[in-house]
């Protein structure tokens, strides 16, 4: 309903090594469980934050009373809203357009957002690899002044598959270059305050679920990088963050 014949048209112009689609897969499958976990030990809030077309308020199983707030551009949200006019959400769904590199403007949304909650759950699907060093730095921080979000559920990848993505991807990648791929992984959040409650490799997901493309499933034999030491290593992942204070 969402992709529609533009969207169609958008995978096509792909390169064929990426339409097979084992990263996005995955990275959705383990942002789903994390959710899920998030909400069986209390979280009574979820923020979206550059949720775009995610569907997960619609299609996981989840509470009728939970608390759950998409951010993104107004166009987009437009967009959204009007294909899926006639479809119902399992949950209180609420969206925000904002433009989320405005930093005054992102703050005073997530007061607003988080509101009296007291488990809120943060999720940067796609969103952190976009933004620069000064920008993710800034994000971190004004997700850790609000005292309600206590967990955060991004996506990391390493320098080396940073590397390999905009080789993969070329021209593609022309009007949204992929910046950030911190070195020390994720040691970069620990200095704001974060804790690091769990980290899951997409690549060994991608074995475990059997969406490997064949020729790749024999190097999940191999033992994971450090993730606070990825360096040059081929590695990306989902993180979940908490906070203990």
């Amino acid at each position: 309903m969402l992709a529609g014949e533009r969207g169609q048209a958008i995978a096509a112009l792909m390169p064929r090594q990426a339409r097979n689609g084992w990263p996005i897969i995955s990275r959705t499958k383990l942002i789903d469980d994390f959710v899920l976990a998030a909400i069986a030990r209390g979280c009574d809030c979820v923020l979206n934050l550059a949720a775009g077309f995610d569907t997960r308020p619609y299609r996981l199983e989840l509470p009728t009373s939970l608390q759950w707030v998409e951010a993104d551009l107004p166009t987009l949200i437009e967009e959204k809203e009007s294909l899926l006019a006639d479809a119902q959400p399992r949950c209180q769904l609420r969206r925000i357009k904002i433009d989320l590199a405005d930093s005054a403007a992102r703050a005073t949304m997530l007061r607003d957002a988080v509101g009296s909650s007291a488990l809120a759950l943060v999720i940067t699907e796609g969103l952190l690899v976009y933004l620069d060093d000064a920008q993710v730095g800034a994000l971190t921080m004004d997700l850790a002044a609000q005292a309600g979000i206590r967990r955060w559920i991004l996506d990391l990848a390493s320098p080396g598959v940073l590397e390999m993505m905009r080789k993969g991807m070329g021209v593609h990648l022309t009007n949204a270059p992929m910046k950030f791929a911190p070195p020390n992984g994720v040691a970069y959040f620990e200095q704001f305050g974060w804790t690091v409650t769990e980290v899951r490799s997409i690549f060994h997901a991608a074995a475990r679920h059997r969406r490997l493309p064949l020729l790749m499933r024999l190097f999940a034999i191999f033992p994971e990088p450090d993730p606070r030491k990825l360096g040059r290593s081929p590695w990306s992942g989902v993180v979940l963050l908490g906070r203990s204070k």
